[in-house]
C-alpha cells in the first residue's frame, strides 16, 4: 500500500507567516516599503508567492497596495485603533462572559499568562498574549463570533506593537491579566467581561487618546 505523504505548507503561507510575524513583532514598521524581490531574496523564493502573500495580507488589513507607492506595512493612527478597538469592546467582553458562563475550560489562557510572564523577548511575550486573549473568546460557543475576533486579531496586534514600542506597558497590562483571568477562574462572568472590557479601553486611550472611544459598560 502506498502511504500518502504529508502535507507541507505552501511557499506562499511560509511567506505570508514570516512576513506576518515581522509586522506583529515590530521587525517591520508601519509604513515601511515591502519590495517583493528582497523578500523574496530573503525567504528562498521566487517573487510569486511574495505576491501572493502580500494580496492577503492586504485583504486582512495588515499592508496596503498602492499603484504608485507600491507595497507597504499600514500605518496605525487613532482612526484605524478606534475602528479596530471598538469591536473589540463590542464583542470580546461579550464572548469571555458566555464562554465563562457556559463553563468552558480556561487551560489555554493560563498557559498563555505563564508564557507572557516567562517571556525574555518583545516579540515572544506579545505572541502569548495575543494566544491568551483569544483562548479568553473562541470557546465562547459561538464560532461565527469568534472568527469575527480573529478578522480583527491581526489588525489589533499592529496597533498594540506600535504601541508598545513607542511606550512599553507590560507590567500593567500583565497584572490586568491575572485578575481577568482570576475573575474568569471564579465563574464571575459579569465582572470578568467588565475588567476585560477596561483594559482594552484602558490600552488604547493610552496609546491613542484622540481615539475617543465610548466608555459604556465601565462604570
Amino acid at each position: 500500500m502506498t502511504s500518502v505523504p504529508t502535507p507541507i505548507p505552501s511557499r506562499t503561507q511560509y511567506v505570508l507567516e514570516g512576513i506576518k510575524h515581522r509586522i506583529l513583532t515590530g521587525q517591520l514598521t508601519p509604513g515601511q516599503a515591502l519590495v517583493e524581490t528582497e523578500l523574496a531574496a530573503q525567504f528562498g523564493v521566487s517573487k510569486t508567492p511574495v505576491r501572493e502573500a502580500l494580496k492577503t495580507l492586504a485583504g486582512t488589513g495588515l499592508v496596503v497596495m498602492s499603484q504608485y507607492k507600491g507595497v507597504t506595512v499600514r500605518l496605525v493612527d487613532a482612526d484605524m485603533a478606534r475602528e479596530v478597538y471598538d469591536v473589540r469592546l463590542l464583542l470580546e467582553p461579550e464572548a469571555l462572559r458566555r464562554a465563562v458562563q457556559r463553563g468552558a475550560s480556561l487551560d489555554v489562557a493560563r498557559e498563555a499568562l505563564t508564557r507572557a510572564d516567562a517571556a525574555t523577548d518583545t516579540a515572544e511575550r506579545s505572541l502569548a498574549n495575543r494566544e491568551f486573549h483569544r483562548a479568553l473568546y473562541l470557546p465562547c460557543g459561538n464560532p461565527l463570533l469568534g472568527r469575527m475576533l480573529d478578522e480583527v486579531r491581526d489588525q489589533a496586534a499592529l496597533v498594540s506593537a506600535v504601541a508598545w514600542a513607542a511606550s512599553p506597558s507590560w507590567e500593567r497590562e500583565a497584572g490586568e491579566h491575572r485578575e481577568i483571568l482570576r475573575l474568569a477562574l471564579d465563574g464571575d462572568a459579569d465582572g470578568a467581561a467588565r475588567a476585560l472590557h477596561a483594559h482594552i479601553a484602558s490600552f488604547v486611550q493610552r496609546a491613542f487618546p484622540q481615539a475617543g472611544l465610548e466608555q459604556e459598560g465601565q462604570e
